[in-house]
């Protein structure tokens, strides 16, 4: 792993613990998917670390160094294919919720992409993302409520959990964004339903629109997810991965044949293009 400019020995790596993102969640992270040794889609997802980095008033580092920490990473681990993770937060600070003005520490981390199921049971939570909230939209790394999410639907033999917002809307899984299909039309909540609006959630859209599929981005209630001809998941890591189940009741096609053409699209799209 990178630590605050240096490559350092997973054994004997450390960080402050008077850092900030550890005592209090203040931070900022992306992950990108490895493949054949390089990032994917690196422009986009610097775009968003940048985003979220001023959401938090937290100064980013220089492209060019991160880039240059990311190739020393990927080869120092011998890594092709590979589970990137960039992470900012708001350095050593005070104990409780002051942030004063101090270099951020800056770590990047590479690990081996685990197995990705072809289909996957989701279940929806109880608590609700706050679609108003400071943080929405940003991907901070404050995540204690989507790993007690996500235990809920382990608990309970699904794979991922998905979360309303505080109007009852359909919003977003714990890592992940949620696309629903009826009738031949696609939709995926907007940003306005408080969910993240992932690089990968972007890049099918661009897909579904270049191959004349109808979509659109539009508030959905939440009983669009279990009333679903087809539905998936996007993300980094899961690229498009076809819903089986809702609450443990079958959808009608998993995966359906909307579904099943965007996943090839986008295998497409990683082959011809790795920075789109």
């Amino acid at each position: 792993m990178w630590i605050d400019g240096r490559l350092a020995d997973v054994e004997t790596a450390g960080i402050s613990p008077f850092d900030h993102g550890l005592l209090v969640g203040d931070g900022v992270f992306e992950t990108l998917r490895v493949y054949g040794g390089k990032p994917f889609a690196w422009r986009r997802h610097l775009d968003r670390l940048e985003l979220s980095a001023r959401g938090l008033g937290l100064p980013a580092p220089d492209r060019t160094i991160l880039r240059d920490a990311t190739d020393a990473v990927v080869r120092a681990n011998a890594l092709s294919d590979a589970r990137l993770r960039i992470t900012i937060t708001g350095g050593i600070q005070p104990l409780g919720s002051e942030r004063r003005a101090v270099q951020p520490t800056v770590i990047v981390a590479a690990s081996e992409v685990g197995t990705v199921v072809p289909t996957i049971g989701v279940v929806i939570v109880p608590w609700a993302r706050n679609e108003l909230g400071a943080t929405a939209g940003l991907k901070t790394i404050s995540y204690a409520e989507n790993v007690r999410a996500l235990a809920f639907a382990q608990e309970r033999r699904a794979g991922e959990a998905v979360f309303p917002n505080t109007r009852g809307e359909l919003c977003e899984a714990t890592g992940s964004n949620v696309f629903v299909v009826r009738a031949g039309v696609l939709r995926t909540p907007p940003a306005s339903a408080g969910c993240l609006l992932g690089v990968t959630r972007g890049l099918v859209l661009e897909l579904a629109r270049a191959q004349n599929i109808e979509c659109d981005e539009t508030t959905l209630p939440l009983s669009a997810l279990a009333d679903a001809d087809e539905a998936f998941l996007t993300s980094t890591i899961r690229q498009v991965q076809a819903i089986a189940s809702v609450d443990g009741h079958a959808l009608p096609q998993a995966p359906g044949p909307l579904t099943t053409r965007l996943a090839d699209e986008f295998e497409q799209l990683v082959a011809r293009d790795m920075d789109p």
